[in-house]
This record gives structure tokens, C-alpha cells and sequence, in this order.
């Protein structure tokens, strides 16, 4: 199971980027898909996190700004980010906990994308 995302970038405080994830390979069935950031010298923290189902979670600090979707016909997830902090500044990683055509459940990460915010 590959994970790649796209569309970081440099975007100005108040600004908005919207990111994707795409997942391909031998998948069966991906559960639950997630967005994570690491700033540095921080720890990597979940961001928001989204079921096959569509239910849905944020940390405290997005909710009302960032809003994750996906695409379950083309494994594929979004976060779009409005309102744009410099504390978002973050490499930012799309996790897929996936079940593979053999029937092997695990998390696979993305190389991540860096989203800088600053003026």
C-alpha cells in the first residue's frame, strides 16, 4: 500500500490550502484515514481523522477551520484548511489503517507535505 499527499505550500496567515491524500496498491478496504502534523521540536499530533463511514474528528485547534472528506471510490482523502495560522506550520502526513487483499490490517504513512504559514 502506497500513500502519497500533495498540495502544501507557502500561504500567508488567513490564507487556505487544501491538501490530498491518495492511497493505491493492495487494498481491501481502508477504515479510517487521517491527517497528522509534526512542527519542530513538537510531537506529531492527529489532526483530523475520518471513517470509511464518513464520521469524523478534529484536534480542538482546526475545528471550525479544517474540514477532512474522502473519496472512498478512489481512496482518496482531503483536508482543506481555511483560515490559516502561523501555528500551522507543520509537515503534514496522511495516515491509511487498511486492510490488504491478503487480509492484513496496518497503518501506512505518506511521506508527508510541508504547509508553512507566514507572512
Amino acid at each position: 500500500v502506497q500513500v502519497v499527499e500533495s498540495g502544501g505550500g507557502l500561504v500567508q496567515p488567513g490564507g487556505s490550502l487544501r491538501l490530498s491524500c491518495a492511497a493505491s496498491g493492495s487494498i481491501a478496504i481502508i477504515h479510517t484515514m487521517g491527517w497528522y502534523r509534526q512542527a519542530p521540536g513538537k510531537q506529531r499530533e492527529l489532526v483530523a481523522a475520518i471513517t470509511s463511514g464518513g464520521s469524523t474528528n478534529y484536534a480542538d485547534s482546526v475545528k471550525g477551520r479544517f474540514t477532512i472528506s474522502r473519496d472512498n471510490a478512489k481512496n482518496m482523502a482531503y483536508l482543506q484548511m481555511n483560515s490559516l495560522k502561523p501555528e500551522d506550520t507543520a509537515v503534514y502526513s496522511c495516515n491509511a489503517d487498511s486492510t490488504t487483499i491478503w487480509g492484513i490490517r496496518g497503518d501506512y504513512w505518506g511521506q508527508g507535505t510541508q504547509v508553512t504559514v507566514s507572512s
